[in-house]
């Protein structure tokens, strides 16, 4: 009896608005999972296999909401830095 073992691979390719935030996406996923840089631009991409379509849909679900935690908090602070060279005149 052949039993045939099935896996679901899952690529996300991720590219933000500088390098430096592209860089701060990927240092947030270096604990959780290797992330791939492509040499040759400012992309990196994460991949993994699993079992199961459920466990998949796990995974997926917790790095992409990480990414989006991190790129609001970027964007938070690149708001900021803004709002502190702005000029408002004195009352």
């Amino acid at each position: 009896m052949n039993t045939v073992t099935e896996t679901w691979r899952l690529t996300l390719q991720v590219e933000s608005t500088s390098k430096a935030n592209t860089k701060a996406l990927a240092d947030a996923l270096t604990t959780d999972i290797d992330v791939i840089w492509n040499p040759t631009s400012t992309k990196f991409s994460i991949a993994f296999e699993e079992s199961k379509a459920k466990d998949s849909r796990a995974v997926w679900n917790t790095r992409v909401r990480g990414l989006i935690a991190v790129d609001s908090l970027l964007a938070l602070l690149s708001d900021s830095k803004q709002g502190e060279h702005s000029s408002t005149p004195n009352a």
